[in-house]
């Protein structure tokens, strides 16, 4: 059988060194046809010295100038490329069979859709890219025949709990509701009035996953599940109130589907993504992940709750912008990444990320999307908008 050539989109980050470790578990299945990076140039260079992809992506001329050299003089054949364009080349290039697209935010966005365009096979990490996309997405899926494998613990493992036949139809499924478990982050048990002042530092110590700092606040304000929900629609075809949250403090049970007949199928495991990363490169078999399993004689009970939406507000948001569809997700999620990048900059405070979502859901009108032009329109003004929001409001 011959290897899968794999282009991972965002291969520095948490999701793209996971891969990795799996891949190189399995060197007679999986070639790396292309590793991408933002900016880490000497993680980049260590990944092209043990996994020689074909190519490299930076995000400067610059920067790839610099990687260029180094791949040179150590004799290592990788070509190295930059820009928005080079990303989407390495994503739908003919030699490429499977992309893991885990790009954080919404610049993973185009390089994502350019592979649902090419017919790819799609591990996809980068839930911004569906939430805010949504049907154009699908709908490239659709007509190019690509395969869409969601990476995302709790998506994962909704569609492992899925009928095989699932085909985005709930109403014809026998499936009452999809719940997507939560951790509930590092703040589940702080006392409210005190989360005016947290720190980056304590949002970002995530109790059960390692993950990137962006990600990491979302997971504390709850606005990473909140995405999910929007993501969960578009991947199930599941309207907002059949997608369910939970808390679930232990992060066991990454996700679950209730069935009419009383049935909850659940999918469990150990707190490592390379369980859903593994299964997405080899699906429909199964492979090692490097993953221990799952001891249950560790876990005496296993806790859920529901979530409490005046601690987690940005939730909330997140459910008012899918039901008012439209470019309400896309302005929500451009909001959260200026909100967030403020806060970790130390010009906003922990509860005005959600007061800046929230002003620019109400002040900015939801408009049809047509195209990834449109998508982009949309994304900016949201931005400028959250801009000037938190240069008027600072930390208070």
């Amino acid at each position: 059988m011959p290897k899968q050539k794999i282009s991972i989109l965002g291969s520095t980050g948490s999701i793209g060194v996971s891969t990795l470790d799996v891949i190189a578990r399995h060197p007679d299945r999986y070639e790396v046809f292309a590793l991408t990076a933002h900016t880490q140039v000497d993680k980049l260079f260590l990944q092209c010295q043990q996994f020689q992809p074909q190519y490299a992506v930076l995000s400067t001329p610059e920067l790839a100038s610099v990687l260029q050299e180094r791949l040179t003089l150590h004799g290592i054949s990788t070509i190295a490329l930059y820009g928005a364009q080079a990303l989407c080349d390495v994503a739908t290039a003919t030699e490429c069979d499977a992309v893991m697209a885990a790009i954080v935010g919404a610049a993973g966005l185009p390089s994502s859709l350019a592979a649902a365009q090419a017919g790819k096979r799609i591990l996809l990490a980068n839930k911004e890219s569906l939430v805010m996309s949504g049907q154009i997405f699908m709908d490239a899926i659709a007509k190019s025949g690509a395969v869409l494998l969601p990476i995302d613990s709790e998506h994962n493992a909704i569609f492992q709990c899925l009928p095989g036949s699932y085909g985005r139809k709930i109403e014809h499924s026998g499936i009452s509701k999809i719940i997507l478990t939560a951790s509930g982050g590092p703040f589940l048990n702080r006392a409210v009035e005190t989360l005016n002042d947290v720190t980056p530092d304590q949002a970002v110590a995530h109790p059960n996953w390692v993950m990137g700092r962006k990600i990491s606040v979302d997971s504390a304000t709850m606005m990473n599940k909140g995405l999910e929900v929007i993501e969960a629609h578009w991947l199930f075809g599941a309207p907002a109130d059949q997608i369910g949250v939970l808390i679930h403090p232990q992060s066991v049970v990454h996700s679950m589907v209730s069935y009419v007949d009383g049935s909850v199928l659940a999918q469990m495991g150990n707190p490592d993504m390379r369980t859903p990363i593994a299964f997405g490169l080899a699906f429909p078999e199964r492979i090692n992940s490097g993953v221990a399993s799952l001891d249950l004689t560790k876990f005496s009970q296993l806790h859920f709750r529901q979530p409490d939406f005046q601690r987690f507000p940005c939730l909330g948001l997140a459910y008012q912008a899918l039901r008012t569809g439209g470019s309400a997700a896309t302005i929500l999620n451009a909001a959260n990444e200026i909100a967030v990048e403020a806060f970790l900059a130390g010009r906003l405070g922990f509860r005005q990320i959600e007061s800046v979502i929230e002003e620019c859901l109400n002040q900015i009108s939801s408009v049809s999307l047509n195209d990834l032009a449109a998508i982009l329109e949309v994304d900016g003004q949201a931005r400028r908008h959250a801009l000037s929001i938190v240069s008027q409001v600072g930390v208070q």
